[in-house]
């Protein structure tokens, strides 16, 4: 579990949660994917916004790899998912220090 007390206080994906589209055993799996991005940037303390993005990056490509997951029980990543995700990437990069961040260049490798 991340230490920063900001992140490890956040939900994540509430909103993919609360919608009975996406089943929750597959969204625990997004987070997973969240939880291990925080753990990677407080354990590689990435020193500017070019290193921030490449672990943001490799986030983004486990979500893609989730796709099959998501589209396997019946749901899919379409708008309400892509806010969400994109909205944690986000809170993420700012909870860190990284407010400069490009909410679009933090999740750039998406195919969803």
């Amino acid at each position: 579990m991340p230490l920063n007390q900001q992140v490890a206080r956040y939900s994540f994906l509430a909103e993919m949660y609360q919608d009975d589209y996406y089943p929750d055993h597959v969204v625990d799996l997004g987070k997973a994917i969240l939880v291990r991005m925080c753990d990677r940037i407080e354990a590689e303390q990435p020193a500017d916004l070019a290193a921030l993005y490449a672990i943001t990056h490799a986030a983004t490509e486990e979500f893609n790899d989730l796709e099959e997951a998501f589209d396997q029980a019946g749901s899919e990543i379409e708008t309400v998912a892509r806010d969400a995700i994109g909205t944690d990437f986000d809170f993420i990069a700012t909870a860190y220090g990284f407010a400069d961040a490009d909410i679009e260049e933090l999740i750039s490798t998406r195919e969803w």
